[in-house]
């Protein structure tokens, strides 16, 4: 039942890095806008980073200069490589693909903790 599958997310310590991937077998990338959303505890989702189908990306304000967004169509794989990482960062992170009039799709979410 799951369309989207995350992965690469753990524990890390404030000024570490990590880098989220997002696969799919039945969903291909190259024909959707794709993105990356984040919820940390009682807090609501919000929008990480965004990558459209002709690649041009955009980034939350709180990330920029720390996370990039990039996605590889021959391997139908997104990413999202961490730097800089801040106890703030600390949520579930989801894997979004946006088709136009289709809808959106979701991952189940990857866990990021950023602890020392």
């Amino acid at each position: 039942q799951v369309q989207l599958v995350e992965s690469g997310g753990g524990l890390v310590q404030p000024g570490g890095s990590l880098r989220l991937s997002c696969a799919s077998s039945v969903i291909i990338f190259s024909r959707n806008d794709m993105g990356w959303y984040r919820q940390a505890p009682g807090k609501q989702r919000e929008l990480v980073a965004t990558i459209s189908r002709g690649g041009s990306t955009n980034y939350a304000d709180s990330v920029k200069g720390r996370f990039t967004i990039s996605r590889n169509n021959a391997k139908n794989t997104m990413y999202l490589q961490m730097n800089s990482l801040k106890p703030e960062d600390t949520a579930v992170y989801y894997c979004n693909a946006k088709s136009p009039y289709l809808g959106d799709y979701w991952g189940q979410g990857t866990q990021v903790t950023v602890s020392s």
